[in-house]
């Protein structure tokens, strides 16, 4: 079940946050409630995946920036298309807020950016040890 997050699911989205193995946070503080809460109700949306009464998965779009804040899926439901699904409904909504492109980073080299980039994001590298994508409509 995929619905629109609420702030009442941030504990459990900031423990997938804090959960995944790859784009690891080194200061986990850096994300603060606050942060959850600002988009969900101040700059953006997010949505959650549910499996058996369970968040194991969310996304934020940042609707000022039409841009990807947050996709994460919980170590133990990666590969079953949460993300695909998630980020399709991101991306719907900042295109109907009437956005022409939506942008996100991920780290170069990681399973990320070979998700993005087979989803059909355009792969910007920018020399760091990141990497830019882009959508259009």
């Amino acid at each position: 079940m995929y619905r629109q997050a609420n702030s009442s699911d941030i504990p459990s989205m900031s423990a997938i946050r804090l959960a995944v193995a790859e784009n690891t946070l080194s200061d986990p503080a850096r994300i603060t409630v606050q942060m959850y809460e600002d988009y969900l109700e101040k700059s953006g949306r997010g949505w959650v995946a549910e499996s058996k009464g369970e968040i194991v998965a969310f996304c934020y779009a940042d609707g000022e920036k039409s841009s990807i804040w947050a996709l994460f899926v919980s170590p133990a439901h990666e590969g079953c298309g949460f993300a695909k699904t998630l980020l399709r409904l991101a991306v719907e909504w900042l295109f109907e807020l009437g956005h022409d492109c939506v942008r996100l980073s991920t780290g170069a080299g990681t399973r990320a950016d070979r998700f993005y980039e087979a989803q059909g994001w355009l792969r910007q590298p920018d020399g760091s040890s990141d990497v830019n994508y882009l959508m259009t409509k």
